[in-house]
């Protein structure tokens, strides 16, 4: 078996990341299978604020981690906000997720982040076991105000 590899992804990932980003938006949403879209794993590589970093097996990617690095206002420091972190079914229960946080975590810690957060679907009891595991529950609740796209845009 292959040593998993972490490693930030670049443009020339798109065409791996496309599939991996289509999985997890099905399994989140239970819904049809949506197509893989270069052009849309292209913009998230190619984001001016988002950040990915891919677990490798081998040369294939099997999972990865979209995170931001924000300002935090009330200390001045700087936080890693974790927005969606996906491994692919077959290479699950192996320590990827984790790995991939902990990939997170020493990133933070070379750029002074006071904390990695992330926001977790309560229905993802797999995930949600992990992340008991290795972090704390944060006091904050989550809010969302739905924004509909006007027709067209």
């Amino acid at each position: 078996m292959s040593k998993t590899e972490i490693k930030a992804l670049g443009l020339d990932d798109a065409h791996q990341l496309a599939p991996l980003i289509a999985e997890n938006a099905q399994a989140l949403k239970r819904g049809a299978p949506r197509r893989p879209d270069e052009f849309y794993a292209e913009r998230i590589l190619g984001d001016k604020t988002a950040e990915v970093l891919g677990a490798f097996n081998g040369d294939t990617l099997i999972g990865f981690a979209v995170y931001f690095d924000l300002p935090e206002l009330i200390t001045g420091l700087r936080i890693g906000q974790l927005d969606d972190i996906y491994v692919h079914p077959d290479h699950r229960n192996q320590g990827i997720g984790r790995k991939l946080i902990e990939t997170l975590v020493s990133e933070g810690q070379s750029r002074g982040w006071l904390h990695l957060r992330w926001i977790v679907p309560g229905k993802n009891t797999p995930a949600v076991a992990l992340y008991e595991k290795i972090a704390e529950p944060d006091h904050r609740k989550s809010y969302v105000i739905p924004i509909d796209r006007i027709a067209g845009d």
